[in-house]
């Protein structure tokens, strides 16, 4: 098995672990919002760490093959932690929600399939990062303002756009960082190394505010949208990495889109968990002794 394809394996393996700490941390965003109240949840620790875990898994698949082939794994999340989430709220998994996670992995799947594999590192200069900077932080904060007046279902979508961009800035640093060692093992002093751990940050608050609306399925279908498209457009467009090009991958390629679109769709429709909670409501007795002494 060469480099590459031992990325993609350890990619896989990252997709899980991610998707189970996601799922494990939903649950207390939903029930706290994203305050510093969940500092205090062990569980939500607990799922942090494991998707730390899926994280540097994905950093060092990133360091063995392209942006393009490995960032599209990051989907494959969504077929594993739908079901986490239903099985976090003691609940079975609705089948249209199993079809959509699925739909939605195959197309992104089918897609990193066709990607052509890219042996050269990649090189970004200082002006250009610094633009690309900017853009996605002004597209996050545009992402924030429209979730702010938003509701439902239509905020976690806003939020969850921006943290997805986010992500995918990350692992476009951490492509940049980690192949840069392969070679050249001062990389890691690049300031380019201190926007991985601020970006990182950022991308898990608005993970955070996302989750706590409640659409675990549509937050979570957004950002793992958002975060591979992200990435292989900053791949092709500013790294270089070559995408496909033959006339009979076409095809393919829109069934693939279709797929994707329509397992989003889909996922969106049947948000498996929301954050509306009903006031407890007095027990009887309580009720019958207060009555009892007016």
């Amino acid at each position: 098995m060469t480099g590459p394809w031992i990325g993609v394996a350890i990619a896989f393996a990252g997709a899980f672990a991610y998707a189970l700490g996601a799922a494990i941390q939903q649950v207390d965003a939903v029930a706290l919002g994203a305050s510093r109240a969940l500092m205090r949840r062990p569980r939500w620790w607990l799922g942090g760490g494991i998707s730390f875990t899926g994280a540097c898994l994905h950093a060092v698949a990133l360091s063995m093959a392209s942006l393009t082939i490995i960032q599209p794994i990051s989907m494959t999340t969504l077929v594993y932690a739908v079901p986490l989430a239903a099985r976090m709220h003691r609940r079975r998994p609705r089948k249209a929600e199993l079809i959509g996670s699925a739909a939605v992995s195959v197309g992104l799947a089918g897609l990193m399939l066709m990607m052509p594999v890219s042996h050269s590192t990649p090189h970004l200069s200082n002006g250009v990062a610094v633009l690309f900077l900017v853009g996605v932080l002004v597209f996050v904060a545009v992402t924030q303002i429209a979730g702010r007046f938003a509701d439902g279902p239509h905020r976690a979508l806003w939020f969850a756009l921006g943290a997805g961009v986010a992500t995918g800035t990350v692992s476009t640093f951490v492509r940049l960082v980690g192949a840069g060692m392969q070679s050249d093992l001062s990389r890691v002093l690049d300031w380019f190394t201190i926007v991985i751990p601020v970006m990182l940050i950022l991308a898990t608050v608005l993970l955070q505010r996302s989750y706590a609306v409640g659409y675990f399925g549509i937050a979570y279908a957004a950002a793992q949208t958002a975060d591979p498209v992200a990435s292989v457009l900053a791949g092709a467009g500013l790294l270089g990495e070559p995408l496909p090009t033959q006339a009979s991958l076409i095809g393919p390629a829109l069934a693939c889109g279709v797929l994707l679109v329509a397992g989003t769709i889909m996922l969106g429709r049947n948000a498996p968990d929301t954050g509306h909670h009903h006031a407890p409501q007095p027990e009887p007795e309580l009720v019958g002794a207060a009555r009892s002494s007016d």
